[in-house]
């Protein structure tokens, strides 16, 4: 018979370790149980061979909560590094939790736990410890559709770990990085692989979102509410119900605006515009900005309270810059992806067009990378894409210009120069001043251009 290995859980609950251990007894050679993390050295330094751990984050001699569990597993891989660690913690440690993963941990459990997807975690865990893990989710990866290209940077990669894992919760996510990294679709992803997946993502961009407009269209209205209010209609925390609502932009939200948005996020409920009554909602809150909200907490312009509701899991998309293993990998999809749309015949890229796409900055990372890729696949001729079909700005040879006196003058002038080089794209020029179409419209009415 094969073995099934030694399993160590720890958890100052008793009546948790008495039911663990039933549960686990049939998938386990041994279960070994302690409430007192400090008999944790003992154990591991003894005579039988521990191969699993299952660690609470909180202990009632802790040292300071959940941070507890993250002491005792820099522990337990300073004694035996080969032994795997699975964090069980409740919902509000999950941040905890994936700092855990980040510091050595193989997975976490939340609490209180689902029987069967506790199982499945340890038993792959143990795999883990054996070598018998199999590279399943790899080839499953590929063969989904739709799914988010991750690419072979390391970065990357354990960001893709770590969104296997959060992505399974129900915790509110806020993911950071400059424009055109990539942060909408990795809320996708994130709603892709999650229990909601077969409810729908409901996307609002609060860059483009007008003060006037933002409660019916995130709250919904009642008929008659207002002069155009025809008939009752639900707003996108409504229509997101069951699902995931991904708000886009969240630090160009108004102060006064956050408060509101932070009293749906706390009751869980909804209040249409023009009526007193609550709808309670189910959402799973992906939120996203290019900002500093910290920063931004500091200046008073954002809400801590409300920083703290979306902030359960923070993650960071890289730039294109960091990642330049990545950037023909991403060409390529994108090369098939406009050949497709445009019926044009196979292409392959020229050696001379990958090392020029190499060679460019791309200030407005991924999003600038394709628009660049589809502008080549229609303009290009022959069977292959050259480095001639590309045209990009020259940064270096930007115009002098007389010194600017005021920050409005210093502010229009970039403007003009960005929409000089961008050709007018104001995607682009968006992008490359590291602000939101929305605002890019309303200075360009407010300077004239």
């Amino acid at each position: 018979m094969a073995e099934k290995g030694i399993l160590l859980v720890v958890d100052d609950n008793k009546s948790i370790l008495t039911t663990v251990r039933l549960l686990l007894t049939p998938y386990f050679d041994e279960i070994i149980t302690s409430p007192n993390p400090n008999q944790i050295p003992m154990i591991l330094r003894g005579e039988k061979k521990i191969d699993l751990v299952l660690l609470d984050m909180n202990f009632s001699t802790g040292i300071n909560n959940g941070n507890e569990g993250l002491f005792w597993l820099s522990e337990i891989k300073k004694i035996t590094p080969a032994v795997q660690v699975v964090l069980f913690t409740a919902f509000a440690d999950i941040d905890l939790a994936v700092k855990g993963i980040k510091e050595g941990a193989a997975d976490f459990v939340v609490k209180p736990w689902d029987n069967a997807k506790l199982i499945e975690t340890m038993q792959a865990a143990y795999n883990l410890r054996t070598g018998k893990a199999v590279k399943k989710k790899r080839e499953e990866k590929e063969d989904r559709e739709n799914g988010m290209f991750w690419g072979e940077n390391k970065g990357m990669q354990q960001l893709h770990i770590l969104i296997e894992k959060v992505a399974r919760t129900d915790a509110n996510i806020l993911i950071t990085g400059e424009n055109g990294t990539g942060k909408e679709m990795l809320a996708r992803e994130i709603h892709r692989l999650s229990g909601r997946r077969e409810e729908q993502l409901v996307s609002v961009d609060m860059g483009a979102l007008t003060e006037t407009l933002f409660e019916s269209e995130l709250f919904g209205h009642v008929k008659g509410a207002f002069t155009d209010a025809r008939t009752d209609r639900a707003g996108k925390f409504e229509e997101a119900d069951n699902g995931t609502l991904f708000l886009d932009e969240i630090g160009n939200l108004s102060y006064h605006l956050q408060a509101k948005l932070l009293t749906a996020i706390q009751n869980r409920s909804v209040v249409r515009v023009g009526s007193n009554t609550p709808i309670p909602v189910s959402i799973r809150l992906i939120c996203a900005t290019n900002r500093n909200l910290q920063e931004m907490v500091k200046q008073g312009t954002f809400r801590e309270d409300l920083l703290y509701r979306i902030n359960t899991i923070h993650v960071e998309t890289l730039p294109l810059r960091n990642r330049p293993e990545d950037i023909i990998p991403f060409s390529e999809i994108f090369l098939r992806k406009y050949l497709s749309r445009y019926n044009k015949p196979p292409k392959t890229f020229a050696e001379e067009a990958k090392t020029l796409l190499q060679e460019q900055p791309w200030l407005g990372n991924i999003r600038e990378l394709e628009h660049a890729i589809e502008k080549a696949v229609i303009i290009s001729e022959g069977s292959r894409i050259e480095a001639r079909d590309f045209v990009f700005p020259k940064r270096e040879e930007s115009p002098q210009l007389p010194e600017a006196t005021t920050l409005e003058e210093m502010e229009c002038r970039m403007i003009k120069n960005a929409l000089e080089q961008c050709e007018g794209n104001l995607s682009m020029v968006a992008n490359r001043l590291g602000i939101s179409r929305q605002t890019l419209y309303n200075k360009l009415k407010r300077y004239e251009l």
